[in-house]
């Protein structure tokens, strides 16, 4: 059992785990941050999927004593004061999301995309979000809040 501090959403948490425990555990159980959801286990599908200094990650295969001393963002930290981001309300207003269970990683995904490339193209976009699977099928839809969120659609 180790010690950590974590910076999660902002706030810094103190959190005791072995050094090995998946980064996506200590936010679902230990931190009661149930948005990031348990897919694969095996970081294949990207439902899991938290920044970590801002770069889309798999939290269900980052052990904690990998973590350091990054600041981590999971779907809860982004809207700010109960005003959703540009690119949540694209979610909603596009009808994204069917089943809903990939979409938080989904969207933790297209945020940090949207942050390194304002204006990304189609094959920017198949690129940046080919590590996360939505059995609904849905990657059309994806693909139209992206550009709507970035203004290029």
């Amino acid at each position: 059992m180790s010690s950590f501090n974590l910076t999660v959403n902002g706030a810094t948490e103190a959190v005791d785990a072995a050094d090995d425990t998946p980064l996506l555990w200590v936010l679902r159980d230990t931190l009661a941050l149930v948005g990031t959801k348990y897919g694969c286990g095996i970081g294949s599908c990207g439902a899991c999927t938290v920044l970590v200094n801002g770069i889309a990650v798999k939290s269900c295969s980052l052990p904690l004593k990998n973590v350091g001393s990054a600041k981590i963002t999971t779907i809860e930290g982004l809207a700010r004061d109960g005003k959703l981001t540009a690119l949540q309300q694209a979610w909603v207003d596009l009808d994204v999301a069917q089943c809903g269970y990939c979409q938080s990683g989904q969207i933790m995904c297209a945020t940090a995309l949207l942050a390194s490339k304002s204006k990304p193209t189609d094959d920017d976009i198949d690129g940046a979000m080919s590590g996360n699977f939505c059995r609904c099928a849905t990657y059309t839809r994806i693909r139209q809040a992206i550009h709507a969120a970035a203004g290029s659609s």
